[in-house]
């Protein structure tokens, strides 16, 4: 290959390297369609307050990691599927983003596109990211007139702070449904305690067995006593009087009737047959234990139940504005001197190496 040969081949590439920086520059400069940019910063707030911390990773955080998770969530369904419907159901971003005015590179290519390719175009058009150190969840959207890239943003501010609110809710309904149902089964455990008690008092006739036992043990205890008395009298009166006396036959009389009553007490309290009182307390007992624990049960419950409410209250998210949408009086994109440069620097890079490999070709042909 003669070396007038070589020059030509490689003139051709530079002018064909050439012609493509004039067109990208051309496109660039004169037909690319403007995009106007509306931005929002928002944070979660909620009314949960956490006792203060100063530690090391906070500092480090900037005090924004409480809500991290519940910003990536928000970021997450603001970028979905879902979301985009939402946005061309309110407004139509169809019919807006594959309109005929537009450039071809720069519109969607059909207004019937599959929802799969759509997506992938809105995700171009909308940037959401979190500061880590403030917490700030920023948001962009962009779209080819001022008005509609202010309602995308704050159709997406409106919508995300639907959604954190139902799922919080949600949440806090299925917990004070869950308590609710059993502060009700314990009610009705309550209840039940209370009348086996109510059932059992009527059946034995008796308020309160405890005290009934109370008392037959202090009246045996008096009639112990009083035996005790007339005994010892016995004892002396015997020292000095013959037991057939009329005073000694009487002693002898009143101990055999408190003996006589100290054994109808006792057996009231026990006995082999028929129901005792020590029987009949300790079911009592039993039953009183069971609706007293019920009713600790219940209070419990109850106060499970507000708090859980309270809980529920305080885990309400509230997307607070820190930045409202702003309404765009310049299109900043495309940045047109930037994707000059790029593709420029981009065209001569690429040229550089088909040439260099070009050279190696012949060199090694020759």
């Amino acid at each position: 290959m003669t070396t007038l040969q070589k020059i030509k081949k490689t003139s051709l590439l530079w002018r064909f390297s050439f012609l493509a920086i004039i067109s990208f520059t051309v496109y660039w400069s004169m037909f690319a369609a403007e995009r106007y940019v509306s931005t929002a910063h928002v944070v979660l707030q909620s009314p949960e307050i956490a006792a203060p911390e100063l530690n090391f990773s906070a500092m480090l955080s900037g005090g924004g990691a409480n809500n991290k998770s519940d910003l990536l969530l928000l970021r997450d369904f603001l970028l979905s599927v879902d979301m985009l419907k939402l946005l061309d159901q309110k407004l139509d971003l169809r019919n807006h983003f594959s309109d005929s005015k537009i450039d071809w590179f720069s519109r969607m290519y059909s207004m019937d596109e599959p929802i799969e390719f759509f997506h992938q175009y809105y995700l171009k058009r909308i940037d959401i990211y979190l500061d880590d150190y403030s917490g700030v969840l920023v948001i962009n959207a962009s779209a080819f007139d001022a008005e509609t890239a202010q309602a995308i943003t704050q159709t997406l501010l409106e919508e995300g702070e639907l959604k954190m609110n139902k799922m919080g809710q949600r949440l806090a309904t299925e917990q004070v449904n869950f308590i609710e149902k059993q502060v009700t089964d314990l009610s009705l455990r309550l209840e039940q305690a209370r009348k086996a008690v109510l059932d059992y008092q009527d059946k034995e006739g008796l308020i309160s067995p405890s005290a009934t036992v109370e008392s037959v043990s202090i009246v045996i205890a008096q009639l112990k006593s009083e035996l005790a008395s007339l005994s010892a009298q016995k004892s002396t009166l015997g020292s000095f009087q013959s037991p057939q006396s009329p005073k000694m036959l009487q002693l002898k009389s009143q101990i055999n009737a408190i003996q006589n009553q100290i054994n109808l007490e006792n057996s009231k309290l026990t006995a082999t047959q028929g129901t005792a009182l020590n029987k009949i307390t300790a079911d009592y007992e039993t039953l009183r234990l069971k609706a007293q624990f019920a009713e600790e049960m219940y209070s419990n419950g109850l106060a499970t139940l507000e708090a859980t409410r309270v809980e529920a209250a305080r885990k309400l998210k509230q997307v607070s504005v820190l930045q409202t949408p702003t309404l765009p009086e310049y299109s900043i994109e495309p940045n047109r001197l930037h994707n000059i440069m790029v593709y420029t620097l981009f065209i001569i890079i690429f040229a550089l190496i088909i040439n260099l490999m070009l050279l190696i070709v012949r060199d090694h042909n020759d």
